[in-house]
Formats: structure tokens, C-alpha cells, sequence
């Protein structure tokens, strides 16, 4: 049998298909998705054998053949990434004012039953009581009795948040005498490449709104009184969370890598604060246990993401897999412009993978609907905290299996620029990440360092 030049570049077509898609394989051994690692394997040798098939044997139409069929090898690809159908309309997303922080589920769990603070909560807020009762039975998030309890990773997350308890008096503080001269463009540059420095992810800056600040405090010592911040500009920036630690969440490690991202996002908003008062501006910085602002609509708006469907921050390029700090401040800045990436809500809408693998049914599995004015998904916020009381673990699972949590590289952004240029695309991209990596992909297993007991890993259907 002889081969002319049209069947060597079938061959040669089919063969660089298969090396691409081997390339992926290896990048999936290093993401330690050994599953999709096999079924890539398996998908590799599926589409190389029409190229084969068509080149080799010798039949009626061989050419006619191999020409559709490189001409297929072409449009597909195109098919994906020309823009092809536009995504769906944008909803209202602007709330009409900001949200009392007394509501929020950790203000609630901080009320202590038989306190004029518990009474007078649950007098002006009767119908929160019953849900709320319901976690209050529970072992609680972090605690020894819990079903995830782990003696080293519990204490490890709960030292992170007692640092940060011990660094909110230092949020705010003394402003230098005198305004140093700055060009508005030129700082926000600066103090953006110094964010990123401190190995944030991305940064962005928006003017503050009204609905991006609390109505009043819901914790500590401000409890119950007026929000008041009129600083004009917000920086909002993102710090990634370890990927092998989200993966093996609903379990302890990702409650230990949540607080230390916690701590890490609040070690650069002071340290970016205490620069600007030092420049001669009020600045602001907002970590856990003490916001002004809610920080997702703060970073929405500063062009760090979306509000997707399990109701937090969809980042371009790690998806919810991030901790969002913010300090606020008076120094002239040059905003950023917020542009709906429609794309992303779209996606949530073809996908709600988050919410097939809640363990709480917390995440809704309808479309968007109107909650007080606002277009979006609206969490079941009880029934999601009650699972954290009973695992003592903050869970995570809907931020890893999101399949916008994939790491950052060469290999999945190709993947999320699909998502964006094409319709088409992003619905077979939902069905595609569940058959390489699974609709309900499990947890990863723990390394060593992380195990409890020399035991392996067990993994209970009925926790998660």
C-alpha cells in the first residue's frame, strides 16, 4: 500500500491530535485528576481512529473522505471559539440599598441564648428562629465533636482566625500630617503591582456605592449600630486558595486553607491601608469579623468577577476559588470599568454541578429569580451554615468541583475562552467537564502529612 501526500496529512492531522490531547493527559497527572487522566487517555485513541480509518485502507471516495474530514478538523474548533450566539440578557444586579449584617449567618451564630442581644433579635426577626435552632444543635463549625473533626487542622484553622481577631484593632489608624502629591493614575498603579507583590491574584478598584456597605454592624462592639463610611474609592483584590486543598473538601484541609487565606488576605489589606495613611489618606481595611462593605458586590464591581450560582465571586480564572480582600480609602484612584461577563452566569445557568454535589441542597437548581429587586440565586444560607455545624468543616465542596476552579494554565483557559466566544461551546463545555471529570468527582484522597492516623482515608456517603 502506498500512501500519497493527502493520507500522510490525514495521518499526520490525527496524530497531532493525539499528541494535544496527550499533552492534556500529562497536565491532568499533574492536577493529580487521575480519572481524567484515564478517560483522556481513552478519548485520545477514540478520535484518532476516524484519521486512521480514513488513511490507510484503500475504498470507493477516499479522498472525498479525507477531505470532509479534514475540513470537519477545521470548522470545529472555529465552531468553538468564533463568537456564535450572544448570552443571556442581564437582569437587574444592583440592589437598592446595602444589607443589614445582623442577618448574615455568622452574626446570627454569634447570639447567645438568654442575652438581651439574642432576645431582641429573634423578636424583630421571628421567622430566622426555627432555622436557626436547627445549627444551634449541631457540634458547631470547628469543634472537637463534629463529624469531620481533625485534631491538627481544626486547631491550625481556628489559630488563623484568632490571629485575625487579634489584628482588628489595627483595620483603621493615625493618618500622616500631610498629603504626599500623587498623580491619581500613576498610585493606582503602584499600589496595584504592590498588591500583586504580596501574592494576590488579581486587583481591581471601583467607587464605593451605597448597596456595597452595610446598613448596620452585626458583631462585636458596633453590634446594632449605623454603618458609617464615606471613604469614596474601594481596592478590592483576590488571593487564590491551594487547588489539592479545595479538592479535598468537604473535608478538613480546605477548612484549614480557607482561614489561612482568610489571614492572608487580611495580612495585605492592612498592610496596603497602613501605606496609604502613611501617603496621608484615610484607608480602611476590611477582614474578617469586621466589613463595612460586602466584599463580592465590591469586587463584582471593581471587575474581579461575577456572582454566579452558589452566590459568590466568579473569578475569569479560578472560578469561586478565592478569598476577596478590600480596603477603602480617600485617595484619588482610577476606578475600574465593571463589564457583565453575561458568559459566566450563562454557564452557571447550563451547569449547576455546585448544586448537584451540595450536601445541604443549598444551592437552587432553578434559574435566576427576583429576590428583593435583584436578578440572581439566592442561597439557602441556614441550611448550607447548619452543614458546617455538623461537619465542622466551612465544606467548599460546590467551589471544587466548579469547573471554572480549574487551575490557572494554558490547558484550562483555552477552555474558559471557549465559554466566553460560543453559546454552543458552553453548553458542550458543562457536558464535557463531567465526563472527563465526573458529574460527583470525589474528594481528593489526603497526602500523608494530612492524615489524622496512619489509617487511609474514608470516605462516608452519608457526610458528604
Amino acid at each position: 500500500m502506498v500512501l500519497d501526500h493527502l493520507d500522510i496529512i490525514v495521518l499526520l492531522t490525527g496524530g497531532l491530535i493525539f499528541l494535544l490531547v496527550l499533552i492534556t493527559v500529562l497536565i491532568s497527572i499533574f492536577e493529580h485528576e487521575k480519572l481524567a487522566a484515564q478517560r483522556l487517555l481513552l478519548i485520545a485513541f477514540i478520535l484518532v481512529i476516524p484519521y486512521i480509518a480514513a488513511a490507510l485502507p484503500d475504498y470507493p471516495w477516499k479522498n472525498n473522505v479525507e477531505w470532509v474530514l479534514l475540513g470537519i478538523t477545521v470548522l470545529i474548533p472555529l465552531f468553538f471559539f468564533i463568537p456564535v450566539g450572544s448570552a443571556i440578557e442581564q437582569g437587574n444586579n444592583i440592589p437598592s440599598a446595602g444589607y443589614d449584617e445582623r442577618d448574615i449567618m455568622f452574626s446570627r451564630a454569634l447570639l447567645k441564648q438568654g442575652t438581651e442581644r439574642f432576645d431582641e433579635y429573634y423578636k424583630n426577626n421571628p421567622g430566622n428562629r426555627d432555622a436557626d435552632d436547627r445549627f444551634r444543635s449541631e457540634p458547631g463549625l470547628l469543634s472537637e465533636n463534629a463529624s469531620m473533626y481533625h485534631p491538627y487542622f481544626f486547631p491550625a484553622a481556628e489559630s488563623c482566625f484568632n490571629t485575625i481577631v487579634n489584628l482588628r484593632d489595627h483595620t483603621d489608624g493615625s493618618v500622616a500630617g500631610e498629603k504626599a502629591e500623587t498623580d491619581p493614575a500613576r498610585v493606582t498603579e503602584f499600589i496595584k503591582n504592590m498588591i500583586l507583590q504580596y501574592d494576590a491574584h488579581s486587583v481591581g478598584i471601583t467607587t464605593i456605592k451605597d448597596y456595597h456597605k452595610y446598613i448596620y454592624y452585626g458583631r462585636e462592639k458596633n453590634y446594632g449600630r449605623p454603618v458609617e463610611n464615606d471613604h469614596k474609592y474601594a481596592i478590592a483584590f483576590t488571593v487564590e486558595m491551594d487547588r489539592y486543598m479545595n479538592m479535598c473538601a468537604p473535608y478538613a484541609p480546605t477548612a484549614f486553607e480557607s482561614a489561612k487565606q482568610y489571614l492572608n488576605s487580611a495580612r495585605i489589606s492592612l498592610a496596603v491601608s497602613a501605606f496609604i495613611r502613611e501617603m496621608g489618606y484615610p484607608a480602611r481595611a476590611h477582614i474578617d469579623g469586621k466589613y463595612d462593605i460586602i466584599c463580592p458586590l465590591v469586587a463584582r464591581d471593581a471587575g474581579l468577577g461575577e456572582i454566579g450560582r452558589m452566590g459568590i465571586l466568579m473569578t475569569p480564572k479560578l472560578g469561586p476559588r478565592v478569598r476577596i480582600g478590600v480596603v477603602t480609602t480617600d485617595l484619588p484612584l482610577m476606578p475600574d470599568e465593571y463589564k457583565p461577563d453575561l458568559t459566566v452566569k450563562e454557564f452557571c445557568t447550563y451547569c449547576s454541578k455546585c448544586a448537584d454535589v451540595c450536601p445541604s441542597r443549598a444551592i437552587p437548581f432553578d434559574d435566576m429569580k427576583d429576590h428583593n429587586g435583584v436578578d440572581k440565586w439566592q442561597l439557602n444560607s441556614e441550611e448550607c451554615y447548619r452543614f458546617w455545624c455538623i461537619s465542622g468543616t466551612d465544606c467548599g465542596k460546590c467551589m471544587a468541583v466548579c469547573p471554572y476552579s480549574h487551575p490557572d494554565n494554558i490547558f484550562h483557559n483555552v477552555i474558559r475562552a471557549g465559554i466566553r466566544h460560543s453559546r454552543f461551546f458552553r453548553k458542550i463545555a458543562v457536558k464535557l467537564d463531567d465526563i472527563i471529570y465526573s458529574r460527583k468527582p470525589k474528594p481528593f484522597k489526603m497526602k500523608k502529612w494530612m492524615l489524622k492516623t496512619k489509617e487511609k482515608q474514608q470516605f462516608s456517603n452519608s457526610t458528604i
